[in-house]
C-alpha cells in the first residue's frame, strides 16, 4: 500500500510554440457533477454522488488530467455521455464509505480490468481506516482490496480470465493503487501531478470522512463531500464543516452536498433528524461561500431532489422544491455569487469562456 503523495509521472504540457517563438497555452480546469442523488434513494434516474475535474488547456478540452471525486452508481455511465472512458482517469477520491458515494467503482474497476487490464493502475485516494465510537472500522483500503470478489466468487472472473489470459489475475483490484492518508485538521497534500495539487482535511460526516481541494493555474476547487460540523445537533453557529471552511479559503469553486432547510425537524417531514444534522443546509453553505470568498457554489447530492414529492419516503413539506428554491435559501445565507443548483453533468469551466 501507498501512502500520502505520490508525484504522478503525467506531463501536463503547457508551453505551444507558434512559428518561431514560444506562447503560453492558456489553461483551463472542468468541474463537472456526474451525480446529483441525495442519499440512497433514486429519482428519476439520477446517478450518485461524484465530481469531475479536469484540468488541461483549450487545444485538449481542459483534459489532460482527470480526477474523479466519489462514484455513485451511475457514475459510468454519465462519463461515457461527456466522451471521458474510464480508462483515461487519473485519480479517484473517496470522501467517505457510504454506498452513495461508492457504489459506481465496482463498475468503473470492472471496466478498466476488461478493456485496460494492461494498466495504467488507477490511483485511490482515501482516508486511513476510520474506528468508529462503536466499534466497526470504515476501510477505503479493504474496500479496493474486495472490489471485485463478488465477480470472483460468482465464477465470473475465471471465465473471463480463460477467454483472455493476459487480464489481470486478481481481478479489478490489481489495477488500484491505493493511497491512503491520515486526518488532520489543517489542508494536506495527498496527491500531485505536475501543475495540478490536491489537498484534503479530515471533516466530520462519518468516521474517515474527508474533504479535498484541487489547485491550478486556472483556478481552484474544493468538493466539500457530506461534511457537517463538528457539533452533531443544536445549538451551533452553522450547520457546515469548520474544516471545510479553512481548506475553502481563496478558492474558486465550492461543490458541496445540500440538504434544504424544508427538511428540518420544525417543518414535519418526519425526516430523521440526527440525518439532518449531519448535512450542511442550503443556507448556511451559501454564508460559507461568501466568507470564503468563493465566486462559484456547486450544490449537489440535493436533498431532497428537485421535482421530488419525497426524498425516500419523506414527504416534501410544501411539495416539490425546485430551482429557485434552492437559490433563494442560498441567498439567504448572503451569497450573491453564481449559484449552480446540481443537475447531472452539469459543467462548470474556469476561466469562463
Amino acid at each position: 500500500m501507498k501512502s500520502l503523495v505520490r508525484k504522478t509521472s503525467i506531463a501536463v504540457a503547457l508551453i505551444v510554440v507558434a512559428g518561431t517563438t514560444g506562447a503560453l497555452a492558456a489553461p483551463c480546469m472542468k468541474i463537472t457533477l456526474t451525480g446529483t442523488q441525495g442519499g440512497p434513494p433514486v429519482f428519476k434516474g439520477q446517478a450518485g454522488a461524484g465530481t469531475l475535474v479536469q484540468f488541461g488547456e483549450d487545444e485538449n478540452q481542459c483534459g489532460a488530467v482527470k480526477l474523479q471525486f466519489d462514484a455513485g452508481r451511475g457514475t459510468t455511465q454519465r462519463l461515457s455521455e461527456i466522451g471521458v472512458p474510464v480508462g483515461k482517469l487519473n485519480a479517484i477520491f473517496l470522501t467517505h464509505m457510504h454506498s452513495d458515494h461508492t457504489e459506481g467503482m465496482t463498475d468503473l474497476m470492472q471496466l478498466r480490468w476488461h478493456f485496460n487490464s494492461a494498466g495504467p493502475k488507477v490511483d485511490l485516494i482515501v482516508s486511513e481506516d476510520a474506528k468508529s465510537p462503536r466499534g466497526h472500522v470504515l476501510s477505503g483500503r479493504k474496500f479496493a482490496e474486495h472490489i471485485g470478489d463478488a465477480l470472483i466468487n460468482s465464477g465470473e472472473m475465471a471465465q473471463r480470465l480463460a477467454e483472455n489470459p493476459k487480464r489481470k489475475a486478481g481481478g479489478p483490484a490489481d489495477l488500484i493503487n491505493v493511497m491512503t492518508f491520515p486526518p488532520a485538521g489543517e489542508p494536506t497534500v495527498v496527491w500531485s501531478s505536475g501543475d495540478v495539487k490536491v489537498s484534503a482535511i479530515n471533516s466530520r460526516h462519518v468516521p474517515g470522512h474527508a474533504s479535498f481541494r484541487v489547485d491550478t493555474p486556472a483556478g481552484s476547487v474544493v468538493i466539500g463531500g457530506d461534511a457537517g460540523n463538528d457539533k452533531p445537533k443544536p445549538p451551533r453557529e452553522t450547520s457546515t464543516s469548520e474544516q471545510v471552511e479553512r481548506l475553502a479559503q481563496g478558492a474558486d469553486v465550492i461543490v458541496h452536498s445540500t440538504i434544504h432547510p424544508v427538511m428540518g425537524p420544525d417543518k414535519e417531514s418526519g425526516f430523521p433528524p440526527p440525518i439532518y444534522f449531519r448535512q450542511s443546509t442550503a443556507t448556511d453553505l451559501g454564508a460559507m461561500a461568501k466568507r470564503t470568498g468563493a465566486g462559484h457554489l456547486m450544490l449537489t447530492h440535493l436533498i431532497p431532489p428537485m421535482g421530488a414529492a419525497r426524498q425516500g419516503p419523506y414527504p416534501i413539506p410544501g411539495g416539490a422544491l425546485n430551482e429557485a428554491a434552492y437559490k433563494s435559501a442560498v441567498q439567504d445565507g448572503g451569497f450573491t455569487g453564481n449559484t449552480i443548483v446540481g443537475t447531472d453533468l452539469v459543467t462548470l469551466q474556469l476561466p469562463a469562456k
